[in-house]
């Protein structure tokens, strides 16, 4: 593993805790999970915004979703998933070491799961009701 920023919590995770991993790139479970099986896609080379990665390392990162897909369905019985990246403080990064969330959804997990990730502006997600 790069030690390239030894003050980054991912440029420090030992290898024996990969899910699943390619040339550029591995996954690990979430260090705080917000469903039973969220995993991130991370980069091994220490870059803060997915727009500094180079094409090969965005289609690493891209290619480790079927992987940690498989890996989630081993254990997990997932009705659905969220995949994301939050790029930039403001859009909610808090690593700045770019990274991936696959995160399994599941039937009943929120009252009402349409607008996904739109609710990061919740005056903006209800689309579908003219009420709002």
């Amino acid at each position: 593993m790069s030690r390239e920023n030894p003050g980054c919590p991912f440029c420090i995770i030992d290898s024996t805790s990969f899910v699943a991993e390619n040339d550029s790139c591995f996954a690990i479970r979430d260090g705080f999970p917000v469903a039973p099986g969220h995993t991130l896609i991370v980069p091994r080379r220490h870059v803060a915004s997915f727009f500094d990665l180079t094409a090969d390392e965005k289609q690493d990162m891209v290619s480790l979703i079927d992987d940690v897909k498989l890996d989630i369905e081993q254990s997990q019985s997932p009705d659905g998933y969220n995949i994301g990246i939050n790029d930039g403080e403001i859009a909610g990064q808090t690593v700045m070491h770019v990274h991936l969330h696959v995160i399994p959804r599941r039937a009943g997990d929120v009252t009402d799961p349409r607008g996904g990730i739109r609710w990061i502006l919740p005056t903006k997600a209800p689309y579908w009701n003219d009420e709002t």
